[in-house]
């Protein structure tokens, strides 16, 4: 730097020392001469510009999507106000994944529960029972509607993770430890001509009838088509809050062990004795490995994170009991009567229909959530 400074200094002092008279000559114009020096002292001084690197323009920063805001939960105005649809998947990427994977169970899908206390040929004493003409009338009013019969174990798996199961699903359960006979006469047709299934559920309390219905019932668990599940083990004291640890304890591993080695299975369902439960027998009832649960609340039919409960007693209806306090729909989920079937499976397809129409409304803002939200961790959709 030092040598830079120098240089022109010297030029200009060098300059100078030409302009000093020796000879007379003609005078040179002073004023030039320095403008011109200072000129070329000033220019070397001015740093040298880098030269700019060539490549790839930078491309300017990606815009940050901002997710959209999620739709409320499907209220299907066919049911009473009082009976609100609760959901139980907390993960929104998990409930969108399986909601729309193509593999799944379309949005819309529904199952109607529907539980029998008895069957009969000549006369109903219990108004919950029901004669068998109208049984065979209501049997053919789902099939006629599109209905078809699930297991226990496809139920969990649909209300589980959205597992395939046909549109318009029921389930039927007969409560309370029928003989083989009983299925023989009412549901085996069913199971021979459209290869519907049953559940039954069982009382594993040791008895007189129980020993007559045994054997049959194991043959007919071994065919494939009565599904034998848990409706406890003493079954005619009901399970609730003020019931002892060791009772709900006894009424749950009693009933699994029976369950193990007379029909070779674990229960997933239990069908709550009495219709009663409350949040430590659900507590229970999931250590046990339960994953659903019956009670006799007749409500709605239900959906893959959608079940219709009530959070505060009704007075128009005080035998239902409020479920939601327990804090886990799929162990209180409702069932609907014989009796009760056939003037409600229309309102059972257009809650269907009506809840795949509101999720084709928001699929695009589902999916584009799901895409910023989701799919760097989850993955994309199927």
């Amino acid at each position: 730097m030092t040598s830079r400074l120098l240089l022109p200094f010297s030029l200009l002092a060098l300059l100078l020392s030409a302009c000093a008279p020796s000879t007379p000559s003609p005078t040179p114009d002073m004023n030039a001469a320095l403008t011109q020096a200072f000129g070329t002292a000033l220019a070397q001084l001015q740093p040298t510009p880098s030269p700019l690197p060539t490549g790839t323009p930078v491309p300017p920063p990606t815009a940050i999507r901002t997710p959209p805001a999620l739709p409320s939960t499907f209220v299907a105005s066919q049911l009473n106000p009082l009976d609100a649809p609760h959901t139980y998947i907390q993960d929104s990427c998990e409930y969108l994944l399986n909601k729309w994977s193509s593999t799944n169970a379309a949005p819309g899908t529904v199952v109607m529960v529907v539980m029998f206390h008895g069957i009969n040929r000549d006369s109903v004493d219990n108004p919950n029972d029901i004669l068998v003409p109208d049984f065979k009338r209501m049997m053919k009013d789902l099939k006629d509607q599109g209905f078809e019969a699930i297991n226990m174990t496809q139920m969990a798996e649909f209300m589980d993770r959205n597992a395939k199961i046909p549109a318009r699903s029921v389930l039927l359960i007969a409560d309370d430890r029928h003989q083989g006979e009983y299925f023989d006469d009412h549901f085996r047709p069913y199971f021979n001509e459209w290869g519907w299934q049953v559940v039954n559920g069982w009382i594993s309390f040791e008895d007189g009838p129980r020993a007559i219905s045994i054997d049959a019932n194991i043959a007919q668990e071994k065919e494939g088509w009565v599904d034998h599940q848990s409706h406890g083990y003493v079954h005619n004291i009901n399970m609730s809050d003020s019931s002892t640890d060791e009772f709900i304890q006894t009424e749950f591993e009693k009933s699994i062990a029976d369950l193990q080695t007379n029909f070779g299975k674990t229960p997933v369902g239990i069908i709550w004795p009495g219709g009663s439960f409350g949040i430590r027998p659900v507590q229970f009832a999931r250590e046990y490995g339960f994953r659903l649960g019956f009670t006799i609340n007749p409500r709605g039919p239900v959906m893959y994170n959608w079940i219709p409960l009530a959070d505060q007693t009704d007075p128009a209806r005080p035998a239902y009991l409020p479920e939601g306090y327990v804090n886990d729909p799929r162990m209180v989920i409702p069932r609907y009567w014989p009796y009760q079937v056939s003037a409600n499976i229309d309102t059972v397809r257009q809650i269907g229909n009506e809840a795949a129409a509101y999720a084709e409304q928001n699929k695009a803002v589902e999916l584009e959530y799901y895409d910023i939200v989701c799919a760097p961790t989850y993955g994309a959709i199927p």
